[in-house]
């Protein structure tokens, strides 16, 4: 058998806006219109408060920590993130939204020290900053070589899938879309003359179905195929019947990895017909620290997902998970208790897989009971 394997750095929801463009470089206008706060600092005064004096301006590489060595040490073949902030400085909030994120432009190197390959759009913060919110997110990414998925200035570019060729042969495909579900209005829904997101009303067979047929039009032999979800809500480890459903029907079709993410804590993985549905990858970069309600979930910790496939048929070949901890708003190492945690709730929560530690604190998935 043998042949070749590629590997993914997939993560959850990266938030460089509100409370972590602050401490950046080149802080936007402060300005919210949330509740309770008016003010995005007062995010950073909360994160100090839990854990001390974060040194802003703090460098570009700042928040993802702990991050950037996981990610030169294990040196993934392709890096996809969800990216859930409007890089942009206007100024006009969308309505009816809660919250806003959005990441002044001058801060983009923050993201781009990560070298995402692929930054996901389709989700309920893409357009916090309206129709010319998304435009100049987008402008920005292409200017810095970023590849993006899931929006689009119309419905053709949003439902497009990014692109990403492999050395040597075969290529990742990254087709993104985001659910009601997620809390994505249906009029942020890219048109055939409107800039929007790749928008998906529900999770039902006719709407997997439509998806399969674009992966289908647009793989080759020697392509690895993704699906990256938004949906679901913010807490709880219970995943609808109808999302199950969905991740295995896009698998049937022809999707060799299920990348979901919405909440802000990990959900349960799952192995289907050889290949890797994650339901919920959690929080990876945000300004939450300090924020009480659901300590009981630790969203304080995050992980790094490293998935390896079969370059030729795109069956799972093995799944790290690289256990860290938000602190001052940057990624640090996690501890031993707490990868304890991590690895006892994934376990508890994932039927048909075993989760382990490895001596280099990595959790790694295992079928079969």
């Amino acid at each position: 058998m043998g042949g070749s394997l590629v590997t993914l750095f997939l993560c959850g929801d990266v938030m460089l806006g509100r409370g972590v463009d602050q401490i950046l470089a080149h802080p936007g206008d402060s300005e919210l219109r949330e509740g309770y706060v008016e003010d995005a600092r007062s995010y950073v005064a909360l994160a100090e408060t839990v854990n001390g004096p974060i040194p802003a301006p703090v460098p570009a590489s700042w928040p993802w920590g702990e991050a950037l060595r996981v990610l030169d040490e294990t040196a993934p073949d392709v890096r996809i993130i969800n990216l859930e902030t409007a890089i942009t400085s206007c100024s006009g909030f969308a309505h009816d939204k809660a919250v806003h994120y959005r990441m002044h432009p001058a801060n983009l190197p923050a993201l781009a020290v990560a070298r995402p390959d692929v930054c996901v759009l389709a989700n309920n913060h893409a357009l916090d900053f309206g129709r010319p919110g998304l435009t100049e997110t987008l402008d920005a990414l292409a200017r810095a070589g970023l590849r993006t998925a899931g929006a689009g200035r119309d419905a053709a570019e949003a439902y497009e899938p990014a692109v990403v060729p492999l050395a040597g042969a075969g290529r990742v495909l990254v087709f993104a879309l985001g659910g009601a579900s997620s809390g994505i209005p249906s009029d942020w829904a890219a048109t055939a003359d409107l800039p929007g997101v790749a928008y998906v009303p529900d999770f039902s067979p006719a709407t997997a179905d439509a998806v399969v047929r674009r992966v289908r039009r647009a793989r080759r032999t020697g392509d690895i195929a993704v699906a990256s979800v938004h949906w679901g809500s913010n807490w709880g480890y219970h995943v609808p019947r109808n999302q199950v459903r969905f991740a295995r029907a896009l698998v049937d079709g022809g999707v060799d990895i299920v990348h979901g993410h919405s909440s802000h804590h990990p959900r349960p993985v799952e192995v289907y017909r050889d290949r890797l549905i994650l339901y919920g990858c959690g929080d990876f970069i945000d300004d939450y620290e300090g924020i009480s309600g659901y300590e009981e979930y630790r969203d304080d910790l995050r992980l790094a997902y490293l998935v390896t496939v079969a370059a030729d048929t795109g069956r799972l070949a093995g799944l790290r998970m690289v256990p860290l901890r938000a602190r001052q708003m940057r990624l640090e190492p996690a501890a031993d208790q707490d990868r304890a945690w991590l690895r006892a709730t994934l376990d508890r929560i994932s039927e048909g897989v075993n989760v382990a530690v490895q001596p280099d604190g990595a959790l790694v998935v295992r079928t079969g009971r």
